[in-house]
């Protein structure tokens, strides 16, 4: 995945409202809209909007059913972001262990 990939996940996930929604997503369960959007304060058509740019980040995918639309998390995509995530955690671990090492010296 590409770094820009990378930055257009957590900008998606660095809004409160988007975040809550990723929240209630994050059981596996696919929701319709008005689930979605219950109690995050902001009308439907301002849900969609959010739920557009989880969509677009790959957050999110979106699944018709009948009428309604259901929304569900995209695991692959934040399998990757938790890789990304992993793999720099494990290079300040490094960092900080050769710190370490240099202090005791």
């Amino acid at each position: 995945m590409s770094q820009a990939a990378i930055a257009q996940i957590f900008k998606a996930l660095g809004d409160p409202v988007r975040l809550q929604i990723v929240q209630r997503l994050s059981n596996g369960a696919a929701l319709c809209l008005g689930e979605l959007s219950k109690d995050l304060g902001i009308s439907r058509q301002g849900a969609r909007k959010q739920i557009q740019a989880l969509v677009s980040a790959k957050v999110v995918q979106l699944h018709p059913t009948g009428r309604e639309v259901k929304v569900q998390l995209d695991a692959a995509t934040l399998a990757q972001s938790k890789a990304f995530i992993t793999a720099l955690e494990a290079q300040w671990d490094e960092r900080l262990q050769a710190l370490k090492q240099f202090t005791e010296q």
